[in-house]
């Protein structure tokens, strides 16, 4: 699918390194990261950028955009996110300094342009192993990877059993799980924390397991989490 699938929207923006301009293309499902660190794939070594700053992903036939967790923070056309916003076509974003440009024109040569050079970003298709980045908290910058069907998050202790321990005293004990569903998709739960558990900017009620999806973001206590699938 993801060979054949057409570009729907383009991200432009000026390299703050050598001054010349980037452009990626995105298709449908296509899920991108933004920051800093060079593992995005929107780099932007600018130092008001954070490592993980912000992701674009696609949901419900539109692109989103969400902050995550960035130092200072994720504005498009000059409104600081708050909640993930869906982008429209002339959007500009700016990620505290530089600029980014949303397009939803995609010509046939930009498409087929941005699959030679690798600046395509497609939908990462099911058969890795999904991981959660710690995009912002105690333990901004860790990678971990969901290797059994079901894990718990919770808070770090000395006696606690939890899955993936986060040092961040609003994360309850347990505080929410992760799980793979029999269609072979991924749900979370929040497990009645004290918190609660944000998913996307929704507040989750507990013990009702919702769908995760390639770039998902999950706020628990003073953590967010960026969930990927693996490719």
């Amino acid at each position: 699918m993801s060979d054949q699938a057409e570009g729907l929207a383009k991200l432009t923006w000026n390299d703050p390194e050598s001054g010349d301009r980037r452009e990626f293309v995105l298709v449908e499902g296509a899920t991108a990261t933004i920051g800093r660190s060079p593992n995005n794939q929107i780099y932007i070594p600018e130092r008001h950028v954070s490592r993980q700053h912000a992701v674009v992903s696609f949901r419900d036939g539109v692109f989103m955009i969400s902050d995550l967790g960035s130092a200072n923070g994720t504005f498009v056309n000059d409104k600081q996110l708050t909640d993930p916003f869906p982008l429209a076509h002339g959007d500009v974003i700016r990620l505290y300094v530089p600029i980014v440009d949303f397009s939803a024109i995609v010509t046939e040569e930009e498409h087929q342009q941005a699959k030679m050079t690798g600046t395509l970003i497609v939908p990462i298709t099911a058969g890795g192993r999904p991981k959660l980045q710690v995009t912002s908290g105690p333990q901004e910058g860790a990678e971990i990877e969901i290797l059994t069907p079901a894990i718990r998050i919770g808070r770090a202790t000395r006696d606690a059993t939890w899955d993936i321990s986060l040092q961040d005293r609003a994360v309850s004990r347990p505080h929410c799980e992760i799980a793979l569903q029999e269609d072979g998709s991924w749900a979370l739960t929040d497990l009645a924390s004290a918190n609660g558990t944000i998913l996307n900017g929704i507040p989750l009620a507990a013990n009702e397991p919702r769908p995760l999806q390639d770039g998902s973001v999950i706020m628990v206590g003073e953590t967010t989490l960026l969930f990927r699938l693996g490719g």
